[in-house]
């Protein structure tokens, strides 16, 4: 039998004595082999050892229970991942039971001692298994109460809670323990590194400095993060608003050419068809952009929830080293999802309106007269009023033909005539009801066509189209087009249908919608707004010749 005397060891690093045999070693390892089986038979999700495991097609395995409430939090959005590599399911999937890990788990759960015997035990309470409240890196030992009493108290004795890693506290070149900064390098270190190392010469820190510096940053981050979460939320309930708007808009037309064809059913029956499909495949084109923005939006909403949940937990943390090793607090926000969605909101975001007037005006042309409902653009017969034309512009005899002129014209002043811009006005103003007015630009030039409201400016930077509240505007330069009102600019895709456009006036609802004339009709832009006043067609030529149509081209 071994003696007590031959178990006795002197710990110079330590400052005291204490015990060590080879029964304390066989502990350690086997301890050490049981926390590395328990990690394995982990679930990600509940951190507890597997219950009734199943399996993924992407291999990973969860409890049955904690993977089937996470899939059921995905159930609205009709699309599924894994939580832990993220891959996609068209389908959700189907959980198989894993027999063999469900064994494991439950042999490994039989041969561990009970809650209150698990844990880190105190390396020199050889005789029964005390729990320790403390580990010194310096020593590589783990501390009971009454052990850490006797514990040296000198600086190099760093003491940290024992379930810490006592491997991830140390250099792993020098092996000692890490206690700087190098903010040079983003580094921890330890003193060999800064004074031997290729951290020589560089700023060093202390830890705590360097975790508050961080944290600091940290708050800064959460603060955006917070803010961008905030604007997330009212993005989304704007979005939901305009959907609903705009799917009542669709409700609206689709009772209108309803009730329309409910007297000329038995000759409308094909085409009534035709408009109704049209409306219901424009409604569920608009319904799913607003769908996908929306469902972007809120997994945006979720990574940003998690993030400032992980933030606030490391704030809180007192290890400065845990807080400088994260790396999970990078890539906060994209500044430019709003643009994004906008543009692609722009072509399914609401309902086409005057396309599907348009469809009905082209298949009632023969009996226009017999039916009533006003559901049927009003063509405008627009003339240009020569009394506001600029002095830089030709307006023809028949006042549908406007032309830059490189000489002023000399013309007499007015009131009314545009003094600093080459515009022109029509001489009709709308007030209510729809209305549409067409133009032949040609296929070059640099110029503008809109609506503009009669009290607009004739002098100043500002009266321009576009450049003021007053005014709204399809312009073009070159292949650059831009949509234009009150000086903000929305660029058009680079395929434009060019020669001819159609201006669309819908004054109760308040839009002005800007189409090409192309096969088929596509719509550019469309501005919304509540109208305060009477509106005006304005043109605005810096190079090249405008054409107003006649109210039967360009049907």
């Amino acid at each position: 039998m071994i003696s007590p005397a031959s178990l006795y060891a002197n710990n110079s690093a330590t400052g005291y004595t204490g015990f060590c045999d080879s029964e304390t070693l066989v502990f350690s390892a086997a301890a050490m082999a049981s926390a590395d089986l328990s990690k394995e038979l982990e679930c990600s999700i509940c951190l507890s050892i597997y219950t009734d495991p199943v399996i993924l097609k992407c291999g990973h395995n969860y409890c049955r229970e904690c993977i089937e409430d996470f899939l059921n939090t995905q159930e609205g959005s009709g699309r599924y991942s894994c939580p832990e590599c993220r891959e996609r399911f068209v389908e959700r999937p189907f959980l198989h039971r894993n027999i063999a890990l469900r064994n494991i788990a439950e042999r490994f759960l039989s041969t561990q001692p009970d809650q209150e015997e698990a844990g880190v035990f105190c390396t020199y309470c050889i005789h029964s298994a005390v729990p320790a409240v403390m580990s010194c890196l310096l020593c590589n030992a783990f501390l009971c109460d009454t052990h850490l009493k006797l514990h040296s108290k000198e600086p190099e004795h760093v003491l940290c809670d024992p379930n810490t890693s006592l491997e991830k506290r140390k250099c792993s070149i020098h092996k000692k323990i890490l206690e700087y900064y190098c903010a040079e390098d983003s580094a921890v270190v330890c003193v060999s590194c800064s004074v031997n190392g290729r951290h020589i010469g560089h700023k060093m820190m202390s830890l705590n400095e360097a975790s508050e510096k961080k944290k600091k940053e940290l708050r800064y981050d959460l603060k955006k993060l917070k803010t961008e979460t905030e604007e997330a939320e009212k993005r989304v309930q704007s979005l939901e608003e305009r959907r609903r708007n705009a799917q009542e808009k669709a409700d609206d037309e689709t009772e209108r050419v309803t009730a329309l064809f409910r007297d000329l059913r038995r000759r409308l029956e094909d085409l009534e068809k035709r408009v109704l499909n049209d409306i219901t495949r424009q409604a569920q084109r608009m319904s799913q952009s607003y769908n996908d923005v929306i469902r972007t939006l809120e997994i945006k909403k979720e990574e940003l929830s998690r993030k400032m949940l992980h933030i606030v937990e490391l704030c809180n943390m007192t290890d400065p080293l845990t807080v400088l090793q994260d790396s999970d607090t990078g890539d906060l926000c994209d500044t430019e999802d709003r643009e994004r969605h906008d543009k692609q909101l722009h072509d399914g975001g609401d309902l086409d309106v005057a396309g599907i007037s348009h469809t009905l005006h082209t298949g009632l042309s023969d009996i226009m007269s017999g039916v009533t409902g006003g559901i049927y653009i009003q063509p405008a017969e627009l003339l240009l009023d020569e009394n506001t034309a600029s002095n830089w512009l030709i307006v023809s005899e028949g006042r549908k033909t406007v032309l830059r002129s490189d000489k002023s014209q000399n013309l007499p002043e007015t009131p009314e005539r545009f003094q600093d811009w080459s515009q022109v006005l029509s001489s009709q103003r709308f007030s209510s009801g729809r209305h549409y007015w067409e133009v032949d630009v040609g296929k070059s030039g640099i110029w503008a066509v809109g609506m503009c409201y009669s009290s607009i400016a004739r002098t100043g930077d500002t009266s321009g189209i576009g450049y003021n509240d007053k005014s709204w505007c399809l312009y073009r330069d070159g292949d650059l087009y831009l949509m234009r009102h009150n000086s903000k600019v929305i660029q058009l895709p680079d395929k434009i249908p060019i020669g001819r456009f159609r201006i669309y006036l819908d004054y109760e609802a308040g839009q002005i919608s800007f189409y090409g004339l192309s096969d088929p009709m596509k719509l550019l832009h469309t501005f919304t707004t509540t109208f305060t006043e009477p509106l005006q067609a304005i043109i605005w030529i810096w190079k090249g010749c405008i054409k107003i149509c006649g109210e039967n081209q360009g049907m």
